[in-house]
């Protein structure tokens, strides 16, 4: 396990997750929202778009397009 940075609220905490255990249902919440929103409308080109549709903030979704291995202009 390591030291590390929350990538959502910027805490800092012991595991190998990205995010720290008080975010981690919220994080799990969002990416099933994201990956639902995909599936249903495909990736769009526009991050604002993506992440008023989703209510996901652009940060989170970028890290999450980095999971899928997509990118959105």
């Amino acid at each position: 396990m390591e030291f590390n940075k929350c990538s959502r609220c910027g805490n800092f905490y012991v595991s190998n997750d990205e995010v720290c255990p008080k975010c981690k249902t919220k994080d799990t919440l969002e990416f099933e929202t994201f990956k639902t929103y995909i599936e249903e409308n495909g990736v769009t080109n526009n991050l604002d778009i993506l992440s008023t549709e989703t209510g996901i903030s652009a940060k989170n979704l970028n890290r999450f397009l980095g999971y899928t291995g997509k990118e959105v202009l």
